[in-house]
């Protein structure tokens, strides 16, 4: 990448944060043009209700966050907004769908499943097997 010109608006130690923070502006409006391209019911249909519930949580946290940033670019502090609760309140929600993701991801345990599968599958008795069978018996 070709050397930027600094703009003599703002103190030259801040530049490489300008820089990067205009970077990630960049990759967010990526992302946010290639979620938009899919109609909101479209893409919902393809998931199931626990990843439906994640990305409507981290397109509520995304919009949050980016409104926080508005807020403190205008000069007002955040931190005293209501924003700060709704983030929190996201944030609780998000942790509750990995704790049920976590719990239902534990419950499985393989060894008990594929001896429950292995025994209730049925298994077809050899041929000679019967005949094997009554011989035993008929000695007793």
């Amino acid at each position: 990448m070709a050397e930027e010109e600094i703009n003599e608006d703002y103190p030259a130690e801040i530049h490489e944060y300008l820089s990067a923070f205009e970077n990630s502006i960049g990759v967010i409006d990526d992302m946010l043009k290639t979620m938009m391209s899919v109609s909101r019911n479209e893409l919902l249909q393809k998931l199931d209700p626990r990843e439906q519930a994640k990305v409507d949580l981290v397109s509520a946290y995304t919009l949050n966050s980016m409104f926080w940033v508005y807020l403190a670019t205008q000069g007002v502090n955040p931190m005293e907004h209501s924003v700060k609760q709704e983030l929190e309140r996201i944030r609780v929600y998000m942790n509750r769908v990995k704790e049920i993701t976590d719990k239902k991801a534990a419950k499985l345990d393989n060894g008990v499943a594929s001896r429950f599968v292995k025994n209730a599958l049925w298994e077809p008795k050899p041929k000679n097997a019967s005949k094997v069978a009554s011989k035993g018996k008929s000695k007793k």
